[in-house]
């Protein structure tokens, strides 16, 4: 079982969002990161899904997603040469003692200072999950107050954005699947 990490391209529409996370509870995945935003396509998101499977289940999951009526395009990404971030906020206990060496940390690790307060500092890092636990490993002994992480979001790298299944040209969907509907 490996990490498989899925870029899913949807209609921004209301309950899409539900109904891929549905999807992933009734064939019984669990979602270990989800991000949604926008995309550079205006109406339509872009999902980064990370769920721990085999491939057997990755092939499952990506034929279901294209069952959903509102998925325009699924990619799994996880054996392809790829952009892997994560965004973390910490807030560290911080009196004026502790927090020169609190940003000094936060220099050597990447990351920033994005606000000062009496009793603590707020440190924005983005990132490998690796990069940002070890970040955390050394911001414990000093009292991490609170924590908020994005999940991964991810992008493959070149100029290939993968096949269109719906809602792109129709010259760019592979000939075999021409006649094909992926609709329910």
């Amino acid at each position: 079982m490996t990490m498989h990490t899925f870029t899913v391209y949807v209609e921004d529409r209301p309950g899409v969002l539900n109904r891929v996370a549905s999807l992933f509870r009734r064939r019984g995945f669990n979602i270990i990161s989800l991000a949604v935003g926008h995309s550079e396509t205006p109406g339509v998101s872009r999902m980064t899904v990370v769920v721990q499977t085999d491939a057997g289940g990755a092939q499952r999951i990506e034929a279901h997603l294209y069952k959903l009526i509102h998925v325009i395009r699924v990619e799994d990404i996880t054996d392809r040469p790829a952009v892997i971030r994560d965004l973390a906020l910490i807030k560290v206990s911080a009196d004026r003692e502790h927090r020169p060496s609190l940003m000094q940390l936060a220099e050597v690790f990447g990351a920033r200072v994005v606000d000062v307060s009496p009793e603590s500092i707020v440190i924005e890092m983005a990132g490998s999950e690796a990069k940002i636990d070890g970040l955390l490993d050394v911001l414990r002994p000093y009292g991490v107050l609170e924590m908020v992480r994005t999940g991964r979001v991810a992008m493959a790298r070149g100029a290939d954005k993968g096949p269109v299944r719906r809602g792109g040209p129709a010259a760019a969907i592979p000939e075999a699947e021409a006649g094909v509907s992926y609709s329910v």
